[in-house]
This record gives C-alpha cells, sequence and structure tokens, in this order.
C-alpha cells in the first residue's frame, strides 16, 4: 500500500475522515437530543453534559458515523478490505481480552504509584458494595461505546492511509498527536495531561498492531479507562460517581494527576511508558 499513498493524499483523506465523522456525529447526536429534550436549547444543553446519557449518546452516535465513513471513504473510495483495516485478523476475542488485561494493569499501576509517592488513597462513601457493582457495570457499559468510537475513528482509516504513507511507526505517533488534541478541551486539562494523552495513543496504536487488531486497541482503551472509573477517578478530567469508596489525588498534583485524573500525573507517565515498551513487543509477534 505505500507506493499508492502520497503523503498529502494520505493526510488528506485522514482529515476528511475524522472531520466528516465528527460533523455527522454532532448532527447525529443533536437530532437525539432534540427528540427527547423537544427543544433546541434543551438539546444543546443535554449534549454539553458530562453525565451518563450524554456520554452514552455520544459514543453510540460517533459510532455509527465512523462506521459510516469506514465503509465510504476506506472501503469504496479505497478499496480496504476488514483484512486491511485490521478488523478481521484472527484472535479477535482472544485480543480484546488481552487488551482490557493490558489497558487495567497499566492505569492499576499507575494509581499504585500516585498512591505509594504521592499520597492518592481511598476511603469508604456512603452506599453499599451491591450500589458500587450495579454502577461500575453501568459505567462499563457507557464507557464501551465511546472507547470503541474513539479507535474507529482513529485507529481506523487514519491509521492506514498513513501507515501506507509514512510506515507504520511514523502513522502511529502521528495519529497519538491527533488523538491528545482533541482532548485540549476536556475539564481541567493540562499539559502534562495532555502529553500523556497523547502516549496512551502510541500505546493504543501499538495494540491495534498486536494480535486481534483493533479488537486488541479497543480493549485496552476500554480496560485503561474502565480501571480509572471503578476506582472513583476522573477519567481525562470527566468525573464518574461512584459510590461505595471516595478517591483523594494526594500531593502534588503534577504526581498524582490532581483534578484532571491519573492522567493528568507523572505517575500515570511512567506507567504508560511501560505499557509503551510491552506493546511494542506485542505488536512484533503479529504476523499480519
Amino acid at each position: 500500500m505505500a507506493d499508492r499513498y502520497s503523503p498529502l493524499k494520505a493526510i488528506g483523506w485522514s482529515i476528511a475522515f475524522v472531520v466528516l465523522t465528527l460533523l455527522l456525529t454532532g448532527l447525529l447526536g443533536f437530532g437525539i437530543a432534540l427528540a427527547l429534550s423537544r427543544s433546541p436549547e434543551g438539546a444543546l444543553g443535554w449534549l454539553s453534559g458530562t453525565g451518563p446519557g450524554p456520554l452514552l449518546l455520544q459514543g453510540v452516535a460517533m459510532v455509527l458515523s465512523a462506521a459510516l465513513f469506514t465503509w465510504l471513504i476506506g472501503v469504496r473510495v479505497h478499496g480496504l478490505t476488514l483484512g486491511d483495516l485490521r478488523y478481521r485478523v484472527g484472535r479477535e476475542r482472544a485480543g480484546f481480552g488481552l487488551g482490557a488485561v493490558a489497558g487495567g494493569l497499566a492505569a492499576a499501576v499507575g494509581l499504585a504509584i500516585a498512591a505509594t509517592v504521592g499520597g492518592a488513597e481511598w476511603s469508604r462513601d456512603t452506599g453499599t458494595a451491591g450500589d458500587y457493582a450495579g454502577t461500575v457495570a453501568t459505567t462499563l457499559l457507557l464507557l464501551a461505546p465511546a472507547a470503541l468510537a474513539e479507535e474507529v475513528l482513529f485507529r481506523g482509516v487514519p491509521l492506514i492511509l498513513l501507515a501506507a504513507a509514512f510506515g507504520r511507526g511514523t502513522a502511529v505517533v502521528l495519529i497519538a498527536v491527533a488523538f491528545a488534541l482533541v482532548h485540549l478541551q476536556n475539564p481541567n486539562v493540562t499539559a502534562l495531561g495532555i502529553g500523556n494523552i497523547a502516549l496512551a495513543g502510541i500505546f493504543l496504536g501499538l495494540a491495534f498492531y498486536a494480535p486481534g487488531g483493533i479488537w486488541t486497541a479497543w480493549g485496552a482503551h476500554l480496560g485503561w479507562n474502565a480501571t480509572l472509573a471503578a476506582l472513583d477517578t476522573p477519567v481525562s478530567g470527566v468525573p464518574f460517581r461512584i459510590p461505595f469508596i471516595d478517591y483523594e489525588p494526594g500531593d502534588p498534583a503534577w504526581l498524582t494527576g490532581g483534578a484532571f485524573g491519573p492522567e493528568g500525573g507523572l505517575a500515570s507517565t511512567l506507567a504508560l511508558t511501560f505499557a509503551v515498551l510491552i506493546a511494542r513487543r506485542w505488536a512484533g509477534k503479529d504476523s499480519t
């Protein structure tokens, strides 16, 4: 594929894919929110929220939009197959499971460092263990489409096209930077937080090229987010209300992440660096 795509063509089509997907996501989300709220003001307010409803709506709308443009741009225009896009590479279920474990362990390591060195801690909160289990299960269902949507949006058509023009390594880094930049408007964002999200993007890009393809990347993405949320920490600045436990980030914020959550701290930088090194070896084991 490398001889079929000039850098400008790959960049142009990648930008078009992302922009068109985001535009359609906004239109779909607004249309559904308008139907639910029955007023334009209510629809905009509902979409701008960070609660379960807006999160689920945005995730589902983006999955549908990205799927449509994957077919239109990736399959129809560029003739990519599901194998080219790494949807069908074998070991999909195993890849998803291993990815989820890898992402969850990386998040846990970052939190362990923050707790050991920065004094991050958990205390008993209101609610029961049953409340905790039910909320975590619901949160997982909310996070799943959002994680899949971001993987299809970034580690789908754009990564494949850029890899054909620049090579896999450069493409993974370029997509990771773009992935980080779309989080600039997240609550309580910091420069270190954006850097860590870019590092997470490299981890996910390498997971995409590991056995299992995009399903491995989705598992890693979901495993990271779900572990942070289940332990009552913000995910990329977005808070989750989890009963039974309460998280305090400790100090200093540059180490633990502060209000942005663990992704804003040096502890997660160390954990993600380790995850990238492991994922690099993991990606080298894929023969497709």
